[in-house]
């Protein structure tokens, strides 16, 4: 990102609201060339639409700016080394039996999430809704016919690639993810956490009977 722009996003999450007359103060720059880099900000959904300051004074009214949540994707985050602790420290306290039971249910929390068609619903509408909720969870996914009822869905990347590779159970809560979101339990091919292109999920998915 423009270094300029980056500045005032970076003042706009330490201050939270600010105007252009301010910024402009702290950047060393005109208030036309700040709105200029706002403009351009908000048109990217990382500014929020400017809300005007009341006055205590008579004078032109003074607009503030603030950050969108889009925008604080922008900025360092340590999920990853959060959830690797957390992991652990659970992995620690906790038996196998009852890690996997947890991960279990954090599957079938997330597949009930997904709007998958009922059974009256062809396989092809099955596995391409799933897919859909992939995507939006960020696995870059696709599928493909193999035969007459059998599938492969592919994932292109892993949204906790980093912690997997050491919590290997988590690739374990992916396989039942699929299993929940397709009705049936898949066969795991390659894995990205141990070196493949993708990850694999080969399924037999019986045909639908048309009336």
């Amino acid at each position: 990102m423009q270094a300029t722009r980056q500045h005032i996003l970076e003042l706009l999450r330490d201050a939270r609201v600010m105007t252009v007359d301010e910024m402009a103060v702290k950047l060393a720059l005109t208030p036309v060339t700040v709105r200029h880099h706002l403009d351009i900000l908000k048109s990217e959904g990382l500014v929020e639409v400017p809300e005007v300051r009341r006055r205590d004074a008579p004078g032109r009214p003074q607009y503030t700016f603030q950050l969108t949540d889009a925008a604080l994707s922008f900025f360092p985050k340590n999920y990853q080394s959060f959830t690797n602790l957390m992991l652990n420290e659970i992995h620690d306290i906790m038996p196998k039996e009852q890690m996997d039971y947890i991960l279990e249910g954090v599957a079938s929390r997330m597949a009930a999430e997904a709007a998958i068609p009922g059974t009256q619903a062809s396989s092809e509408e099955r596995i391409t809704a799933a897919v859909k909720y992939l995507n939006s969870r960020g696995y870059v996914a696709d599928w493909r016919q193999e035969g007459e009822s059998v599938f492969t869905l592919r994932t292109h990347n892993c949204p906790y690639h980093e912690v997997s590779r050491q919590h290997s159970e988590l690739c374990s809560m992916d396989i039942k993810l699929v299993t929940h979101l397709l009705g049936a339990e898949p066969t795991r091919g390659e894995r990205l956490s141990t070196g493949g292109s993708c990850c694999t999920y080969v399924v037999s998915l019986p045909m639908t009977v048309q009336a």
